[in-house]
Protein backbone atom coordinates (compact mmCIF):
# COMPACT_ATOMS: atom_id res chain seq x y z
CA UNK A 1 0.00 0.00 0.00
CA UNK A 2 1.44 3.34 -1.06
CA UNK A 3 1.44 6.35 1.30
CA UNK A 4 0.22 9.47 -0.51
CA UNK A 5 0.14 13.13 0.54
CA UNK A 6 -0.93 14.69 -2.76
CA UNK A 7 -2.99 13.94 -5.85
CA UNK A 8 -1.93 13.91 -9.51
CA UNK A 9 -4.13 14.78 -12.47
CA UNK A 10 -4.13 14.02 -16.17
CA UNK A 11 -2.85 16.91 -18.27
CA UNK A 12 -5.58 19.39 -19.16
CA UNK A 13 -8.30 17.88 -16.97
CA UNK A 14 -9.23 17.03 -13.44
CA UNK A 15 -9.33 13.29 -14.03
CA UNK A 16 -7.02 11.72 -11.50
CA UNK A 17 -3.83 10.02 -12.66
CA UNK A 18 -3.28 6.63 -11.07
CA UNK A 19 0.45 5.77 -11.02
CA UNK A 20 1.01 2.02 -10.84
CA UNK A 21 -2.36 1.17 -12.37
CA UNK A 22 -1.71 -1.72 -14.82
CA UNK A 23 -3.96 -3.23 -17.54
CA UNK A 24 -3.29 -6.75 -16.27
CA UNK A 25 -4.10 -5.74 -12.68
CA UNK A 26 -6.35 -2.63 -12.72
CA UNK A 27 -6.11 -1.88 -9.02
CA UNK A 28 -4.11 0.21 -6.58
CA UNK A 29 -4.28 0.65 -2.81
CA UNK A 30 -3.18 3.78 -1.00
CA UNK A 31 -2.97 5.27 2.46
CA UNK A 32 -3.92 8.93 2.19
CA UNK A 33 -2.87 11.34 4.94
CA UNK A 34 -5.12 14.30 4.25
CA UNK A 35 -3.64 16.40 7.06
CA UNK A 36 -0.38 16.41 5.03
CA UNK A 37 -2.03 17.58 1.78
CA UNK A 38 -1.50 21.20 0.81
CA UNK A 39 -4.53 22.98 2.22
CA UNK A 40 -5.76 19.74 3.88
CA UNK A 41 -8.10 18.98 0.99
CA UNK A 42 -8.29 17.29 -2.42
CA UNK A 43 -9.83 19.58 -5.10
CA UNK A 44 -12.75 18.64 -7.37
CA UNK A 45 -11.83 15.70 -9.62
CA UNK A 46 -13.14 12.42 -11.04
CA UNK A 47 -11.91 9.03 -12.23
CA UNK A 48 -13.44 6.20 -14.22
CA UNK A 49 -12.42 3.77 -11.49
CA UNK A 50 -14.49 3.01 -8.40
CA UNK A 51 -13.18 4.17 -5.02
CA UNK A 52 -13.78 2.14 -1.85
CA UNK A 53 -12.39 3.53 1.38
CA UNK A 54 -12.15 3.19 5.15
CA UNK A 55 -11.46 6.11 7.53
CA UNK A 56 -8.79 5.02 9.97
CA UNK A 57 -8.53 8.30 11.90
CA UNK A 58 -9.93 11.83 11.79
CA UNK A 59 -13.06 13.05 10.03
CA UNK A 60 -13.49 13.29 6.25
CA UNK A 61 -15.95 15.42 4.29
CA UNK A 62 -16.82 14.24 0.79
CA UNK A 63 -18.53 16.78 -1.47
CA UNK A 64 -20.36 15.70 -4.65
CA UNK A 65 -22.84 17.59 -6.85
CA UNK A 66 -25.65 16.31 -4.62
CA UNK A 67 -24.14 17.63 -1.38
CA UNK A 68 -21.80 16.78 1.50
CA UNK A 69 -21.32 13.46 3.31
CA UNK A 70 -19.32 13.24 6.54
CA UNK A 71 -17.24 10.17 7.41
CA UNK A 72 -15.91 9.90 10.99
CA UNK A 73 -13.21 7.43 11.98
CA UNK A 74 -14.48 3.85 11.77
CA UNK A 75 -16.80 4.54 8.83
CA UNK A 76 -16.28 3.88 5.13
CA UNK A 77 -17.77 4.48 1.74
CA UNK A 78 -17.83 4.10 -2.02
CA UNK A 79 -17.47 6.79 -4.70
CA UNK A 80 -18.98 5.70 -7.99
CA UNK A 81 -17.33 5.73 -11.40
CA UNK A 82 -16.81 9.19 -12.99
CA UNK A 83 -18.43 11.03 -10.07
CA UNK A 84 -17.16 14.55 -9.40
CA UNK A 85 -15.98 14.80 -5.81
CA UNK A 86 -13.88 16.89 -3.47
CA UNK A 87 -12.48 15.73 -0.12
CA UNK A 88 -11.68 17.88 2.91
CA UNK A 89 -10.34 17.16 6.40
CA UNK A 90 -13.23 17.65 8.80
CA UNK A 91 -11.22 19.11 11.67
CA UNK A 92 -8.01 21.08 12.21
CA UNK A 93 -4.97 19.75 14.04
CA UNK A 94 -6.05 16.12 13.85
CA UNK A 95 -4.35 13.22 12.13
CA UNK A 96 -6.43 12.21 9.13
CA UNK A 97 -5.75 8.79 7.58
CA UNK A 98 -7.85 7.14 4.88
CA UNK A 99 -7.28 3.67 3.39
CA UNK A 100 -8.37 3.47 -0.25
CA UNK A 101 -9.02 0.81 -2.88
CA UNK A 102 -9.20 2.19 -6.43
CA UNK A 103 -10.07 -0.32 -9.14
CA UNK A 104 -11.59 -0.68 -12.56
CA UNK A 105 -14.80 -2.69 -12.35
CA UNK A 106 -13.32 -5.21 -14.81
CA UNK A 107 -11.24 -6.38 -11.83
CA UNK A 108 -14.35 -8.04 -10.39
CA UNK A 109 -16.58 -8.25 -13.49
CA UNK A 110 -14.15 -9.81 -15.97
CA UNK A 111 -14.49 -9.19 -19.71
CA UNK A 112 -16.70 -6.31 -20.94
CA UNK A 113 -20.17 -7.62 -21.70
CA UNK A 114 -19.88 -10.51 -19.27
CA UNK A 115 -22.94 -11.76 -17.40
CA UNK A 116 -21.42 -10.57 -14.12
CA UNK A 117 -20.92 -7.07 -15.52
CA UNK A 118 -24.48 -6.86 -16.88
CA UNK A 119 -26.22 -8.26 -13.79
CA UNK A 120 -24.17 -6.90 -10.91
CA UNK A 121 -21.82 -4.10 -11.98
CA UNK A 122 -23.54 -1.92 -14.59
CA UNK A 123 -26.67 -1.39 -12.46
CA UNK A 124 -24.41 0.39 -9.93
CA UNK A 125 -21.91 2.30 -12.07
CA UNK A 126 -24.61 3.46 -14.51
CA UNK A 127 -26.85 4.79 -11.72
CA UNK A 128 -26.58 8.59 -11.84
CA UNK A 129 -28.53 8.77 -8.58
CA UNK A 130 -25.82 6.78 -6.80
CA UNK A 131 -22.89 9.19 -6.51
CA UNK A 132 -21.60 8.08 -3.13
CA UNK A 133 -22.46 5.50 -0.48
CA UNK A 134 -21.69 5.68 3.24
CA UNK A 135 -21.22 2.78 5.65
CA UNK A 136 -21.54 3.54 9.36
CA UNK A 137 -21.25 1.39 12.52
CA UNK A 138 -24.60 0.64 14.10
CA UNK A 139 -26.36 -0.75 11.05
CA UNK A 140 -25.83 -4.54 10.78
CA UNK A 141 -25.57 -4.64 6.97
CA UNK A 142 -23.18 -1.69 6.89
CA UNK A 143 -21.10 -3.12 9.74
CA UNK A 144 -20.57 -6.27 7.65
CA UNK A 145 -19.19 -4.11 4.82
CA UNK A 146 -16.92 -2.26 7.26
CA UNK A 147 -15.59 -5.56 8.62
CA UNK A 148 -14.80 -6.71 5.09
CA UNK A 149 -13.11 -3.38 4.31
CA UNK A 150 -10.87 -3.72 7.35
CA UNK A 151 -10.05 -7.29 6.35
CA UNK A 152 -9.30 -6.28 2.76
CA UNK A 153 -6.70 -3.72 3.88
CA UNK A 154 -4.96 -6.33 6.05
CA UNK A 155 -4.10 -8.47 3.02
CA UNK A 156 -0.41 -8.42 2.13
CA UNK A 157 0.97 -8.37 -1.41
CA UNK A 158 3.53 -10.93 -0.25
CA UNK A 159 0.77 -13.34 0.72
CA UNK A 160 0.31 -16.38 -1.52
CA UNK A 161 -2.59 -15.92 -3.98
CA UNK A 162 -2.93 -12.27 -2.86
CA UNK A 163 -4.56 -11.20 -6.14
CA UNK A 164 -7.29 -13.84 -5.94
CA UNK A 165 -7.97 -13.20 -2.26
CA UNK A 166 -8.22 -9.45 -2.92
CA UNK A 167 -10.65 -9.94 -5.79
CA UNK A 168 -12.68 -12.30 -3.61
CA UNK A 169 -13.10 -9.80 -0.76
CA UNK A 170 -13.82 -6.88 -3.12
CA UNK A 171 -16.45 -9.00 -4.87
CA UNK A 172 -18.00 -9.83 -1.49
CA UNK A 173 -18.13 -6.12 -0.62
CA UNK A 174 -19.66 -5.35 -4.03
CA UNK A 175 -22.47 -7.88 -3.54
CA UNK A 176 -23.30 -6.32 -0.19
CA UNK A 177 -23.25 -2.73 -1.43
CA UNK A 178 -25.46 -3.80 -4.34
CA UNK A 179 -27.96 -5.10 -1.80
CA UNK A 180 -27.74 -1.98 0.38
CA UNK A 181 -28.17 0.32 -2.61
CA UNK A 182 -31.22 -1.55 -4.00
CA UNK A 183 -33.75 1.11 -2.86
CA UNK A 184 -31.72 3.88 -4.54
CA UNK A 185 -31.37 1.86 -7.74
CA UNK A 186 -35.17 1.70 -7.97
CA UNK A 187 -35.44 5.48 -8.05
CA UNK A 188 -35.97 7.23 -11.36
CA UNK A 189 -32.71 8.33 -12.92
CA UNK A 190 -32.12 11.99 -13.59
CA UNK A 191 -32.12 13.14 -17.19
CA UNK A 192 -29.82 15.76 -18.66
CA UNK A 193 -26.12 16.21 -19.36
CA UNK A 194 -25.01 18.60 -16.59
CA UNK A 195 -22.27 16.20 -15.51
CA UNK A 196 -20.69 16.12 -18.98
CA UNK A 197 -21.04 19.90 -19.36
CA UNK A 198 -19.41 20.74 -16.03
CA UNK A 199 -16.47 18.47 -16.85
CA UNK A 200 -15.96 20.11 -20.26
CA UNK A 201 -16.00 23.56 -18.66
CA UNK A 202 -13.67 22.47 -15.85
CA UNK A 203 -11.22 21.07 -18.39
CA UNK A 204 -11.31 24.38 -20.28
CA UNK A 205 -10.44 26.23 -17.07
CA UNK A 206 -7.63 23.78 -16.23
CA UNK A 207 -6.12 24.30 -19.69
CA UNK A 208 -6.51 28.11 -19.83
CA UNK A 209 -6.48 29.36 -16.23
CA UNK A 210 -3.34 31.58 -16.73
CA UNK A 211 -5.26 33.48 -19.44
CA UNK A 212 -8.24 35.82 -19.28
CA UNK A 213 -11.40 33.68 -19.45
CA UNK A 214 -14.91 35.01 -20.00
CA UNK A 215 -18.12 33.22 -19.05
CA UNK A 216 -19.06 33.27 -22.75
CA UNK A 217 -15.87 31.37 -23.66
CA UNK A 218 -16.45 28.93 -20.84
CA UNK A 219 -20.03 28.28 -21.95
CA UNK A 220 -18.92 27.80 -25.55
CA UNK A 221 -16.49 25.07 -24.42
CA UNK A 222 -19.54 22.99 -23.43
CA UNK A 223 -21.76 24.18 -26.31
CA UNK A 224 -23.97 25.98 -23.81
CA UNK A 225 -25.36 29.44 -23.15
CA UNK A 226 -24.02 31.71 -20.41
CA UNK A 227 -27.22 31.16 -18.45
CA UNK A 228 -26.77 27.39 -18.67
CA UNK A 229 -23.12 27.79 -17.62
CA UNK A 230 -24.15 29.56 -14.41
CA UNK A 231 -26.85 26.96 -13.73
CA UNK A 232 -24.53 23.97 -14.21
CA UNK A 233 -21.83 25.38 -11.92
CA UNK A 234 -24.41 26.21 -9.27
CA UNK A 235 -26.06 22.77 -9.44
CA UNK A 236 -22.86 20.70 -9.62
CA UNK A 237 -20.22 22.62 -7.66
CA UNK A 238 -22.43 24.96 -5.63
CA UNK A 239 -20.56 28.07 -6.80
CA UNK A 240 -20.44 30.40 -9.78
CA UNK A 241 -18.05 29.82 -12.71
CA UNK A 242 -16.11 32.95 -11.71
CA UNK A 243 -15.73 31.66 -8.14
CA UNK A 244 -14.51 28.27 -9.39
CA UNK A 245 -11.99 29.91 -11.73
CA UNK A 246 -10.66 32.10 -8.91
CA UNK A 247 -10.46 29.15 -6.50
CA UNK A 248 -8.65 27.02 -9.07
CA UNK A 249 -6.10 29.77 -9.75
CA UNK A 250 -5.49 30.10 -6.01
CA UNK A 251 -5.10 26.32 -5.65
CA UNK A 252 -2.44 26.40 -8.37
CA UNK A 253 -0.75 29.30 -6.57
CA UNK A 254 -0.72 27.33 -3.31
CA UNK A 255 0.92 24.40 -5.08
CA UNK A 256 3.57 26.62 -6.71
CA UNK A 257 4.34 28.39 -3.44
CA UNK A 258 4.62 25.17 -1.44
CA UNK A 259 6.79 23.32 -3.95
CA UNK A 260 8.70 25.98 -5.91
CA UNK A 261 11.00 28.96 -5.54
CA UNK A 262 9.49 31.38 -8.07
CA UNK A 263 8.94 34.95 -6.87
CA UNK A 264 5.51 35.96 -5.58
CA UNK A 265 5.05 38.16 -8.67
CA UNK A 266 5.95 35.29 -11.00
CA UNK A 267 3.50 32.95 -9.22
CA UNK A 268 0.75 35.58 -9.41
CA UNK A 269 1.13 36.06 -13.17
CA UNK A 270 1.59 32.33 -13.86
CA UNK A 271 -1.77 31.65 -12.19
CA UNK A 272 -3.67 34.44 -13.96
CA UNK A 273 -4.09 36.51 -10.79
CA UNK A 274 -2.55 39.76 -12.04
CA UNK A 275 -0.52 42.14 -9.91
CA UNK A 276 1.23 41.03 -6.74
CA UNK A 277 -0.81 43.49 -4.65
CA UNK A 278 -4.13 42.06 -5.88
CA UNK A 279 -2.74 38.54 -5.51
CA UNK A 280 -1.77 39.20 -1.91
CA UNK A 281 -5.25 40.50 -1.11
CA UNK A 282 -7.21 37.58 -2.60
CA UNK A 283 -4.68 35.03 -1.35
CA UNK A 284 -5.04 36.25 2.23
CA UNK A 285 -8.81 36.04 1.89
CA UNK A 286 -8.50 32.45 0.63
CA UNK A 287 -5.88 31.07 3.06
CA UNK A 288 -5.81 33.53 5.97
CA UNK A 289 -2.13 34.36 5.45
CA UNK A 290 0.18 36.09 2.96
CA UNK A 291 1.82 34.18 0.07
CA UNK A 292 5.20 34.48 1.80
CA UNK A 293 3.86 33.12 5.09
CA UNK A 294 2.13 30.28 3.26
CA UNK A 295 5.33 29.31 1.42
CA UNK A 296 7.38 29.34 4.62
CA UNK A 297 4.80 27.27 6.50
CA UNK A 298 4.49 24.48 3.93
CA UNK A 299 8.18 24.35 3.02
CA UNK A 300 9.05 24.12 6.74
CA UNK A 301 6.56 21.24 7.07
CA UNK A 302 8.13 19.50 4.05
CA UNK A 303 11.61 19.93 5.57
CA UNK A 304 10.49 18.44 8.89
CA UNK A 305 8.98 15.42 7.09
CA UNK A 306 12.20 14.81 5.18
CA UNK A 307 14.19 14.96 8.43
CA UNK A 308 11.70 12.59 10.10
CA UNK A 309 11.88 10.14 7.17
CA UNK A 310 15.69 10.15 7.28
CA UNK A 311 15.62 8.99 10.93
CA UNK A 312 12.91 6.36 10.47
Amino acid sequence: MKDITNIEFRSGSKEERLPGFAPDFPYIASRAELDKYIGRFVPWHWHKTVELFYVESGVLEYNTPKGKTVFPAGSGGMVNSNVLHMTRAGSEGERNVQLIHIFDTSFIAGEPGSRIEKKFVLPVVAASQLEIMAFYPGDPAQEEVLALLRRSFSLSEQEWAYEIKLREVLSDIWVRLLSISAPLLQEEREAGSSDDKIKMMMIYIHEHYPEKITVAELAAAAFSSERECYRVFRDCLHMSPVEYLQNFRLQMACKMLAKGRDTITAVSHACGLGSSSYFGKVFRGYTGCTPTEYRRRWQDIAKLRQESDSFS
